[in-house]
């Protein structure tokens, strides 16, 4: 169990470099002082700008595909004959988002995960991705909620799963049950690091991301 161990810790301290808070030392603001307080891309695009946003989602989409892709196949330690390759793809696919959400280097205080999972489906299973994204952008466009298309997009991926949505991943073998477990953690995460915009949109008080939305769709 030693190499489960080590890759998983290894993806971990990797998700711990969150992109807006990296970016921030380098800038000397620290970005969970600002707007909603939340060390991810939205949030550094509406206080810094689309080019610090860029920068922070390319961070947090690329150490998703390392955890992921990466570090599971780093050549130490010896590869365990007792653990299932796919179980460790998405036990560091699953460590480096939690990495991410707390992450160590910056006081257990990070961003919600959402670019990050996605960086971890594009090393789990690639196929996936386009049809999240696109779900994620048909609720952004309809509704104008940044944290509503982000629960129904993390939601749907055990779904795609079920469906056989990419060619290989159909419901079979132990790939398929290590990918919808990933599945599920990632839809549960997801609520939960979005628990206060679902408190928001029951109270009617969750702000949209106007630019976002279909012009004349909401008032």
């Amino acid at each position: 169990m030693l190499e489960l161990a080590v890759k998983s810790l290894l993806a971990y301290l990797l998700g711990s470099l969150a992109g807006a808070l990296v970016l921030g030392l380098a800038l000397g603001v620290d970005i969970r002082r600002e707007g909603s307080g939340n060390a991810g891309a939205t949030n550094a695009l509406r206080t810094r700008g689309p080019l610090f946003a860029l920068g922070v989602l390319l961070i947090d989409l690329g150490k998703g595909v390392l955890g992921a892709a990466v570090v599971p196949s780093l050549a130490w330690p010896a590869a365990d004959a007792e653990v299932g390759r796919a179980w460790l793809a998405v036990a560091c696919a699953a460590a480096v988002v939690v990495g991410h959400v707390y992450p160590v280097w910056f006081g257990f205080r990070g961003g919600k995960g959402a670019a990050t999972l996605i960086g971890a489906l594009a090393g789990l299973a690639p196929p996936y991705v386009l049809p999240v994204v696109l779900l994620w952008l048909v609720v952004l466009y309809a509704t104008g909620y940044v944290g509503l298309a982000t629960i129904v997009a993390a939601a749907s991926f055990p779904l795609w799963l079920v469906a056989g949505a990419g060619a290989g991943y159909g419901p079979s073998g132990i790939r398929f049950v290590a990918l919808f477990s990933f599945g599920l953690f990632a839809a549960l995460l997801t609520v939960f690091t979005h628990r206060a915009n679902l408190v928001r949109l029951r109270a009617g008080t969750e702000s949209r991301a106007r630019r976002f939305v279909r012009p004349g769709l909401w008032p």
